[in-house]
């Protein structure tokens, strides 16, 4: 049983004009699915420990040193991906009242999200997490680095990778972030957050 590449929840054009279908297309069918086939090649080297990625993941230094590297990077990329598509929608969704009042609370308002996503440094993400204690915190992460490698459970996701944004927003990764705000999947934001406080 291999790692599968997800179907998208939506047609590629449907999140249009925010991100537009090439961009899609090229990010889930070439950059997404190349994650998945390295991650493969990388799992076949050693079935003796499965392929749950989130367990893996979650404590690198179990993972043979001769594919750890490639497991961070391609399992990461996959399992980021694949939560990303997840987190948006075409149809227009609402912050929930809980996770309103618990960002409020945590940071005031999503500035610290935005932040995190301008302020990376070349490729990667920003995060909104849950931490152990069940509190929230806004982070960013290198490359495909995944925060569960950090013991924290990601709700929120945003791929700052030049090949998410740059076919329709060039340089201006600002503008890109914003768009973002206007296709975030809201529920799966609030059933994440339900599970990450009871798991």
């Amino acid at each position: 049983m291999a790692i599968l590449l997800p179907d998208l929840p939506y047609a590629y054009d449907a999140l249009e004009p925010y991100i537009d279908a090439e961009t899609m297309t090229l990010h889930h069918d070439k950059h997404h699915a190349t994650y998945v086939a390295n991650a493969n090649a990388a799992l076949e080297k050693h079935p003796e420990i499965g392929e749950n990625l989130e367990v893996l993941l979650a404590d690198v230094e179990q993972i043979p040193a001769d594919i750890r590297q490639s497991l961070i990077n391609n399992g990461g990329g996959h399992l980021n991906h694949a939560l990303f598509w997840e987190l948006l929608s075409p149809e227009k969704t609402k912050v929930t009242a809980e996770v309103a009042a618990a960002i409020n609370e945590a940071f005031g308002s999503f500035d610290a999200f935005t932040a995190a996503a301008t302020t990376r440094f070349g490729s990667g993400w920003a995060w909104l997490v849950v931490d152990k204690e069940g509190k929230l915190e806004v982070i960013s992460t290198a490359n495909q680095d995944t925060p569960i490698s950090q013991g924290l459970k990601p709700i929120l996701a945003l791929d700052v990778w030049e090949h998410a944004y740059y076919l329709n927003y060039r340089n201006v990764r600002p503008n890109y972030i914003k768009a973002f705000f206007e296709v975030i999947n809201w529920n799966t934001v609030a059933r994440l957050y339900a599970e990450a406080l009871t798991k």
